[in-house]
């Protein structure tokens, strides 16, 4: 009936505004490291594909046929995988947000953001994110 200290505390701390703050935090700081993410690839990843493509494109702009650009994919395709991996990687932050500002984030994931920040206390000022999760107004 009684239960352990560990899950008193637990209880106490998920009830904190501090905590839900710095839990919120965290879940800012992923949405900035995900579009940092996608920030970097497009550019880096889109101007060299499509200097790679520069020939292709020459032609599609005189022309546009759908075998212009089936040809430019078949025969290039690493410059079409990584603007392929640009689209989707932006398409998969862009339905990941949209689903956490319209409906919420799912329970596991809060569950995995107030374990991260747990373990980010438990670590102490030697953590990399401590700074900006526990910072004091």
């Amino acid at each position: 009936m009684d239960q352990p200290d560990d899950q008193i505390t637990q209880i106490a701390s998920d009830s904190d505004p501090t905590f839900k703050a710095q839990v919120q935090r965290l879940h800012q700081l992923t949405v900035y490291g995900r579009w940092l993410l996608v920030s970097l690839l497009w550019t880096t990843l889109v101007p060299l594909s499509l200097w790679r493509w520069g020939y292709e494109i020459s032609l599609m702009r005189s022309y546009f046929t759908w075998s212009a650009l089936r040809y430019g994919i078949i025969f290039n395709p690493l410059p079409a995988m990584s603007l392929g991996l640009c689209i989707a990687i932006t398409v998969a932050v862009l339905v990941w947000q949209s689903r956490n500002i319209l409906v919420g984030i799912p329970p596991q994931e809060q569950k995995r953001l107030e374990q991260q920040v747990r373990r980010i206390s438990r670590q102490g000022p030697s953590h990399p994110l401590w700074k900006w999760i526990f910072q004091v107004p």
